[in-house]
């Protein structure tokens, strides 16, 4: 049984109206998206149910997976913040926002903190140098984009994130 449609099964018969049968294989991407929602990353099983859906293989699943740098096939935090460091951006002080960034929250660039919930990666071009040092904090709820950050704005932010899913797991 394909674990994506049984999970997801009107999402999925609506994503797959929006493309005519013999061009299928376009809604890749949304199904991708789909895919990574609860977890943050798109699982083997995943990519096998994407390609049985579009009768495509899976290699050619797993090399949008790996072009596209919002699409992750590994597990990492619930909350993936992703700080630009391009020139423009460095200039503004970028790098070394992230660099003490990762420290206070004791994890290299490209790490999770313990609890499992945040990883702070770095990436190019978020098109908005003039407002750097900035992020955007990507999870299964979509994107959101922080601008003109401090350290102690980024932890704040943190915090505010670690009670939002405590609240969803219940606790508090």
């Amino acid at each position: 049984m394909n674990k994506l449609l049984e999970k997801y099964p009107q999402e999925v018969k609506r994503i797959l109206a929006k493309y005519p049968p013999d061009h299928k294989r376009a809604a890749v991407m949304p199904l991708l998206y789909l895919a990574q929602k609860d977890q943050m990353y798109v699982s083997k099983q995943a990519m096998e149910d994407i390609a049985e859906l579009l009768d495509i293989t899976v290699t050619e699943v797993a090399s949008i997976v790996g072009f596209y740098t919002l699409y992750y096939d590994e597990p990492a935090g619930k909350y993936r913040i992703q700080v630009c460091t391009d020139l423009p951006c460095a200039l503004r002080g970028a790098e070394t926002f992230l660099q003490k960034l990762c420290e206070k929250l004791g994890i290299e660039v490209g790490g999770t903190t313990e609890d499992g919930l945040i990883t702070v990666e770095r990436v190019m071009c978020l098109a908005a140098c003039h407002h750097a040092p900035m992020f955007q904090v990507q999870s299964g709820d979509g994107l959101t984009y922080h601008e003109d950050q401090t350290v102690e704005s980024a932890l704040e932010l943190i915090e505010e994130l670690r009670q939002a899913a405590g609240r969803r797991n219940g606790h508090e």
